[in-house]
């Protein structure tokens, strides 16, 4: 290759590598920003930005990771996450596959939160709900899911003073719903820094792909190029987990798909997900689920899990 052609592909590269902390653009004009879009995408990445951003799903299912939770995503998932607060919804597709939107996504920033609750003190009311967006919140009532999907269309749709009627409505009712779930846990402190944010997200998606085989630390920290002991703390302090708890939360997660949706046997899918035996395997499952694999079947089953 000639040099010409190196630095024309050096070029390249430096051109596809995105900033980990996002800057979110709107219009002079707006309070908010509305966007959607596909998958694959450079917005989906392990990132993080200084506004709220409320993330419904269309299309394709997978692995949702806020701040230090990991868990499944699928259409009508609708998940509120708050400033600085690391992200990344990752649809699991076969190769070369894609879709044109999976997200619909409004972005606002706590400034224009606080300009409206000093213009107007009934928002008060919802202070609670802003101090719970740090932290994540999933929201599960599938009526209010449905409304806030119309809510979507209609703040898509229009402009101006009506696009922000639409907003707070949508706003309203969310914070009005008892029914959720807060993702990350209050003690995680993410250390925001855009080369480890980087290198954590390239990690996350090295164990996506190899959850199934016995990966260890030492072989991860190699690929991003720290040293073991370097790599265990940045890697907690940037996910909240140590590294072999990452890891096993990951592949009970996958378990508990296979259990729900097929009739693979609970010694099989022990190993099928990277597990060495299954005392292990049913030691961690209980820890993370409170319940034995056999009685998360039974639960799936009876419709308690989706």
């Amino acid at each position: 290759m000639t040099l010409q052609k190196v630095q024309k592909l050096q070029k390249a590269q430096k051109e596809k590598i995105k900033p980990e902390y996002e800057w979110v653009a709107k219009r002079e004009d707006e309070s908010i920003r509305y966007l959607q879009h596909g998958y694959p995408s450079e917005l989906v990445r392990w990132h993080y930005h200084q506004e709220y951003e409320l993330h419904y799903i269309v299309e394709t299912q997978g692995k949702v990771f806020v701040g230090d939770y990991i868990g499944n995503f699928k259409p009508d998932s609708l998940i509120l996450v708050g400033p600085s607060l690391p992200h990344n919804w990752v649809s699991e597709m076969e190769a070369g596959q894609s879709v044109a939107v999976r997200d619909l996504v409004v972005n606002f920033n706590h400034k224009f939160i606080e300009t409206c609750e000093t213009a107007f003190p009934e928002m008060q009311v919802i202070a609670p709900f802003w101090e719970r967006a740090m932290f994540g919140i999933e929201f599960l009532d599938p009526n209010v899911i449905q409304q806030s999907r119309q809510y979507l269309a209609e703040i898509s749709a229009s402009t101006g003073f009506r696009r922000l009627t639409r907003f707070w409505s949508l706003i309203e009712l969310l914070a009005a719903t008892p029914d959720y779930k807060i993702l990350s846990s209050s003690s995680f402190q993410s250390r925001l820094d855009h080369k480890i944010l980087k290198q954590m997200s390239k990690v996350i998606h090295y164990i996506m792909d190899n959850y199934d085989t016995n990966i260890s630390q030492e072989e991860v920290a190699e690929i991003v190029d720290m040293s073991t002991t370097y790599f265990s703390k940045i890697f907690k302090k940037t996910t909240g987990h140590r590294f072999v708890s990452f890891v096993n939360n990951y592949r009970i997660n996958k378990a508990c798909e296979l259990l729900a949706h097929t009739e693979e046997p609970v010694t099989s899918i022990c190993f099928t997900v990277g597990f060495n035996n299954i005392a292990n395997f049913n030691r961690q499952f209980y820890s993370l689920k409170n319940m034995t694999p056999t009685d998360y079947r039974k639960s799936a089953l009876d419709g308690l899990y989706k």
